[in-house]
């Protein structure tokens, strides 16, 4: 999924807060041309909207700058907010190329019913709740479905044994425990039967 979103250039010499009761959010956008850094403004309620609906790191969002006739896909990589009202002070875009791999963060959905828990009294533990995935810009997915269903007493599921979309490889190590049943003590019982 793929949102699109229209950023003007930030005036020279603009003051944050000016901006922001005009109703704009400052902004930035890296790598857009190489090394650079462009200053940028957002309507508001625009970046509510897209705040509301987006995760950081895992959407690509088609950024439109149309004075300066750019127009691309980034990742939103950074929201700054103000630290007890709660409004959005700044938004940082990357821009991404359309070759080569990104790194990302999706979210990990667990799917269907443990067998050591429906059957044999365990605790579903889940160590990881996102996973840290390499994969083309086009090619992000929006969740990673974890099935949990033949999971017994003792066992754990870990990177390694994921089911990945295709062109997508999980970073970090492999035989990171994803998620595992605990006896309900708190300690793991193994089974001897496989």
């Amino acid at each position: 999924m793929e949102l699109t979103v229209e950023c003007q250039k930030r005036p020279e010499g603009s003051k944050p807060n000016a901006l922001r009761r005009s109703g704009l959010i400052p902004a930035v956008l890296y790598g857009h041309n190489g090394a650079e850094s462009l200053s940028l403004t957002i309507n508001a309620k625009s970046a509510e909207t897209l705040l509301k609906s987006h995760a950081l790191n895992s959407i690509l969002i088609q950024l439109n700058i149309p004075e300066l006739s750019w127009s691309g896909k980034t990742l939103l990589r950074e929201v700054q907010r103000h630290p007890w009202k709660g409004n959005t002070y700044h938004l940082s875009f990357f821009a991404v190329g359309a070759h080569g791999f990104i790194d990302v963060e999706v979210p990990l959905h667990f799917v269907g019913e443990a067998v050591g828990v429906k059957m044999e009294g365990g605790i579903l533990d889940t160590v990881l709740t996102q996973l840290k995935v390499s994969c083309p810009p086009d090619s992000i997915p929006q969740v990673i479905n974890v099935d949990v269903s033949e999971l017994h007493l003792g066992q754990a599921l870990h990177i390694n044994e994921l089911n990945l979309p295709s062109g997508v490889t999980a970073s970090g190590e492999a035989n990171q425990v994803v998620v595992s049943i605990l006896s309900p003590q708190g300690g793991s019982e193994g089974s001897d039967e496989a």
